[in-house]
């Protein structure tokens, strides 16, 4: 991406749709620079223009996350990738110094109530990504229990692609699919204890895992943010009469609908009115905000 930043000490590797890593430009490579760009993205596109401040949001955020799994919470220390070191001060607010891992190549999704691509397949079909549900569930409905639904993560520019967990067992192994899926569920089921606390729904989310030097799984990435998860107001959801009343959200849905609402998925997608920049930004700074107050 055009918007990699040159940092002193580190070199540009790679850039994702909304992160840009560096490895360091001497000595030892077992470090990464992950830096939180203010691009946007929705339907697997990056979209114009990039939302001001996001990165900063996103990382203070993940950083917060991270700490409460780590045992700020009280529970047990759910091993991460941070590295415990200060990034550079160019990129201090958007950045994370995190140790190199061997990433998995999955997104463990984890589904807690019924919405989005799980409601358009249950509609058809009354599954979510083939686990079958019970009928007469209603868009915004919370699952009888949260469900786990790994995805297979794409190319750059590819759409990732939902998969079962037999086939995550063919591309991981049995132990490690176990493990992510165990994980995850857990990890969701304490985080969504800690939102509801905080007047928030986490209706679901995706984690991102790798694996250390020694073979321990890590938790890894941006965690239970504004793009990586779905965030209602509970009081909303518990008076609102309507799916869009119920679903009032924190997160980037905003974008979602504005896309769905002025963009056939095809081409090149248009580009965010100012107004739904400024609404999403606002929501990310009041998630932000409530979470950590």
């Amino acid at each position: 991406m055009s918007d990699a930043p040159q940092i002193s000490g580190w070199t540009h590797l790679y850039s994702g749709k909304v992160r840009n890593l560096y490895r360091p430009a001497e000595g030892p490579d077992d470090r990464m620079l992950v830096v939180a760009s203010d691009r946007v993205s929705a339907f697997d596109f990056v979209l114009e223009p990039a939302i001001t401040g996001k990165g900063a949001l996103l990382t203070e955020l993940s950083l917060w996350w991270f700490d409460q799994l780590a045992g700020a919470d009280g529970g047990p220390e759910i091993p991460n990738h941070l590295a415990g070191i200060e990034p550079p001060a160019e990129v201090a607010d958007r950045a994370m110094v995190v140790q190199r891992l061997d990433m998995l190549p999955i997104e463990a999704v984890v589904r807690g109530y019924l919405t989005g691509s799980g409601w358009v397949e249950y509609q058809e079909s009354g599954t979510v990504c083939g686990i079958a549900l019970p009928s007469g569930l209603s868009d915004g409905d919370r699952l009888p229990e949260p469900i786990y639904t790994p995805a297979f993560k794409a190319e750059l520019g590819e759409h990732d692609e939902n998969i079962t967990f037999e086939r995550s067992i063919e591309l991981v192994g049995a132990e490690p699919a176990i493990d992510l899926r165990d994980q995850s569920l857990a990890i969701y089921t304490r985080a969504a204890a800690i939102a509801e606390a905080k007047g928030l729904i986490l209706a679901d989310t995706k984690f991102e895992f790798g694996v250390d030097d020694e073979g321990a799984l890590r938790l890894a990435d941006e965690v239970l943010t504004s793009d990586s998860s779905r965030y209602w107001s509970l009081e909303a959801w518990q008076t609102g009469a309507t799916p869009k009343e119920r679903m009032a959200s924190f997160d980037k849905q905003i974008v979602r609908d504005w896309l769905a609402a002025n963009w056939d998925k095809q081409g090149t997608p248009p580009e965010l009115p100012a107004e739904i920049v400024d609404r999403t930004v606002a929501r990310y700074r009041e998630l932000l905000e409530t979470m950590t107050a």
